[in-house]
């Protein structure tokens, strides 16, 4: 999805008390929410990653290409942290790194700015940042399932920092070879979720199928909890508490 063309889900994400923000960079485009408006240090962090990200891919294409998990390298001591994040993401999730690429600089995006503001949220393409001194609900986006746009993820303080992370066989712009409406997951970053949902999704294409991906998910060191939507039917296992909308 392009920067300037608005992600109608976005209304969900409703951070109240804090200052919103968006910057787009490329193909990168966050929406922020910190204590103050911090759009020109929010726009640095993401040239910085995304400068050190291109230039690995610049001497190693596969890992742009890659759908498997990329065997180490005695190189990738000394690659960017962003880099090692992706790589470790994908090996955890069985996918290739750039499966998680959005919530990779969600989350070094999110770390910059955390010694600037004791509250940031940051959303990219569905995948989020969540560090708040307070109880957070995140609304769930499913398509065109009914209970879309009913449900929210409720995230305890206690919880964050933390990674979400939603793929869709359904809508959006990920790849996803599943056909779930919403594979949504918490991780302990938001590199290992967004790689995560990615997996799950992959592996959803029936009602059938939540329970054995749920098992998997729940096998996957750095997971906290998931969830799978198809029309109206949904499955979730771990720290997943609901509310309704």
């Amino acid at each position: 999805m392009s920067p300037g063309r608005e992600r109608t889900y976005r209304r969900w994400v409703e951070p109240k008390g804090l200052t919103s923000f968006r910057v787009s960079v490329k193909e990168t485009d966050l929406l922020l929410a910190a204590k103050t408006d911090l759009g020109r240090e929010a726009r640095s962090s993401i040239l910085s990653h995304r400068r050190f990200l291109e230039s690995w891919i610049q001497h190693h294409p596969d890992f742009l290409t890659s759908l498997e998990p990329i065997p180490p390298r005695p190189e990738e001591e000394l690659a960017p942290a962003l880099v090692r994040e992706m790589l470790q993401a994908g090996r955890t999730a069985g996918t290739g790194p750039m499966a998680a690429v959005a919530g990779a600089l969600a989350g070094r995006v999110g770390r910059d700015l955390q010694e600037l503001s004791s509250e940031i949220i940051i959303e990219n393409g569905g995948d989020l940042f969540l560090a708040a001194a307070r109880t957070l609900k995140v609304g769930l986006f499913a398509g065109t399932s009914p209970l879309s746009g009913r449900l929210r993820l409720v995230i305890p303080a206690a919880a964050q920092p933390l990674g979400v992370s939603t793929s869709s066989g359904s809508f959006g712009h990920s790849l996803s070879l599943g056909r779930a409406d919403a594979a949504t997951v918490a991780a302990e970053t938001p590199a290992l979720a967004d790689a995560l949902a990615t997996a799950l999704g992959n592996r959803v294409r029936t009602k059938a199928d939540f329970k054995p991906a749920l098992e998997w998910l729940a096998g996957r060191p750095g997971a906290r909890g998931g969830l799978v939507i198809i029309g109206r039917e949904m499955g979730a296992w771990g720290e997943m508490e609901l509310a309704e909308s």
